[in-house]
């Protein structure tokens, strides 16, 4: 009796070290693969500074100041994707290993492929400013930003030219549609401009619209009784 209770003991003892090693080699697995996707997910390049423009940059934020504890960049035209990277923003890791979160709001033309030309504060928290260039590792995070996104209307517009930006998201955005019906029917396709406009050159026919915007992952806002005037900004309800 005592030997199958010291066996069933020993047996048990094996199995529960088995259980656990298998745990820890799942876990550690586990920890392996995320470690992969986002060494995966970021970019290697360089970074030199400037003194920044927001308002005259190529996203033509023309109105927007960028919010605190967020920097600014201008991103190579190698990556600009149609302006697609405008309003985005960017963990940038220095080689000393130290970080910083930075919005894409402008466009640094001949730069090499995913070149960041920082705004020099931004480059100053990474290295000192003699350096003039460094290797820097970047991807894309979500913006931190719990204000609202704003829709903008580039001027010159009315209900035969439509030319609108989403300004303010904490994601960046992919599409945008315009609806001239208060959101039951909409029109899809416009074209994307390098400058981050969305526009339709025939416009809506309609000094009132809807647009329906949504962000590289899917999340879509919708913002009705928009004023169709030129420079004129209208708040949503939330963000992405």
């Amino acid at each position: 009796m005592l030997d199958l209770l010291s066996t069933t003991k020993s047996h048990s003892f094996i199995y529960t070290t088995f259980s656990s090693t298998k745990s820890s080699r799942k876990m550690l697995s586990f920890t392996l693969l995320s470690t992969l996707v986002a060494s995966a997910a970021a970019l290697s390049g360089e970074a030199t500074f400037y003194g920044g423009n927001t308002q005259g940059g190529m996203c033509s934020f023309s109105t927007y100041k960028i919010p605190s504890g967020i920097y600014g960049t201008a991103l190579s035209d190698s990556n600009w994707d149609g302006s697609e990277a405008c309003g985005g923003c960017v963990k940038v890791t220095g080689p000393s290993g130290n970080s910083i979160t930075a919005m894409i709001v402008d466009q640094c033309p001949g730069c090499g492929t995913n070149h960041l030309d920082l705004f020099e504060d931004a480059f100053a928290e990474l290295a000192d400013a003699s350096k003039g260039i460094i290797d820097v590792t970047w991807d894309y995070v979500e913006c931190p930003i719990s204000s609202a996104l704003e829709v903008h209307m580039k001027e010159g517009v009315s209900a035969n030219w439509f030319s609108a930006q989403v300004v303010n998201g904490n994601k960046r955005t992919a599409d945008l549609q315009v609806s001239s019906d208060g959101g039951s029917t909409w029109t899809s396709g416009l074209t994307r401009k390098d400058y981050n406009f969305f526009e339709l050159s025939s416009g809506t026919g309609s000094d009132t619209v809807a647009v329906k915007i949504e962000s590289i992952d899917g999340d879509q806002v919708i913002v009705k009784g928009i004023s169709v005037t030129g420079g004129n900004s209208q708040l949503a309800s939330g963000n992405y």
